[in-house]
C-alpha cells in the first residue's frame, strides 16, 4: 500500500517549517475542534489530537491556549471543512482538505493554482474512490512492548497494520476507528508523536524529477494557502 504522507517527507517538512504558515493552520484546527466538541481536551478527543500535533511542531503553549479560547469568542469565524479534488500534470491526482469561512474564495484559489500549472479542478466525488481514508499514528518505537504484542492489543480497536520507518512506528486503521485506536494507544501509555487522517492512494504513479517539479508547483501553492489544511496525491 502506498503511503501518501511519506513520499515527499524531507521537502514537505522543510516547507512547513515556515512558522508563519504552520502555526495558523494548527491554531485553526485547535479552534475548530474546541468549538465543535468543547474546550476540555480530556472530554474532546479531536481537540486532544489537535493539541498533541501542535506540540509536536513546537507550537508555544500560549498560542495553543489562545486558539482554544478563541473558540468561545463571539467574533470567531465559522469554518466549513471542504475537500477539493483535482487532476495535475503527468496523471497525478490531488485531494486538498480545507477549513474555510468563504468557500467562494477558497475554491477560486484552488482552481487557479491547478489551472495555472497544468491541472484542473474536478467535481466533488470524482476521485474519492481512488483513495482510502486511514487513521495514522506515529510514535517512537516502544521499549517495553514487541510489535507482535502491540498488534494483538490493538486488533479490537480497529488496527489494520503496523509499519516501521527508521526509529518510528506507524499504526494504520480505518478512519472510522481513529478514536478507538487513539484511546488504545493512550491506554498503553504510548506517547503519540503525530496523529491524523490520511488519504492513501489505491494506485500510485512514479514521476521523474522533472515531472515531480511540475507537480510541486501546484502542491506548494496549495500548502501555502491559509485555508488548506492538508494535501494528498497518488505520487509513488
Amino acid at each position: 500500500m502506498g503511503r501518501a504522507f511519506e513520499y515527499r517527507r524531507a521537502s514537505k517538512e522543510a516547507r512547513w517549517d515556515k512558522m508563519s504558515k504552520l502555526f495558523p493552520k494548527l491554531a485553526k484546527a485547535i479552534t475548530m475542534a474546541a468549538k465543535e466538541g468543547g474546550t476540555d481536551p480530556e472530554m474532546n478527543p479531536r481537540l486532544r489530537t489537535a493539541i498533541m500535533n501542535a506540540k509536536a511542531q513546537n507550537m508555544p503553549k500560549d498560542n495553543i491556549r489562545a486558539a482554544i479560547d478563541r473558540a468561545s469568542g463571539k467574533d470567531t469565524a465559522n469554518y466549513t471543512e471542504v475537500t477539493y479534488e483535482g487532476k495535475g500534470p503527468h496523471g497525478v491526482l490531488i485531494m486538498a482538505e480545507a477549513a474555510t469561512d468563504n468557500n467562494t474564495r477558497t475554491v477560486a484559489n484552488v482552481k487557479a493554482y491547478l489551472s495555472k500549472n497544468g491541472g484542473m479542478l474536478v467535481p466533488t466525488g470524482s476521485l474519492e474512490f481512488m483513495f482510502s481514508r486511514k487513521a495514522v499514528f506515529e510514535f517512537d518505537a516502544p521499549e517495553n512492548i514487541s510489535r507482535d504484542d502491540l498488534e494483538l492489543d490493538l486488533i479490537e480497536a480497529g488496527l489494520e497494520s503496523i509499519e516501521e520507518y527508521k526509529e518510528a512506528w506507524y499504526v494504520y486503521g480505518d478512519y472510522a476507528n481513529f478514536g478507538s485506536l487513539s484511546k488504545a494507544l493512550e491506554d498503553k501509555e504510548i506517547e503519540i508523536r503525530k496523529a491524523s487522517l490520511q488519504r492513501i492512494p489505491l494506485n500510485s504513479v512514479a514521476l521523474s524529477e522533472e515531472q515531480l517539479a511540475d507537480v510541486e508547483k501546484i502542491i506548494d501553492r496549495l500548502e501555502d494557502d491559509d485555508d488548506i489544511q492538508a494535501v494528498f496525491t497518488n505520487i509513488a
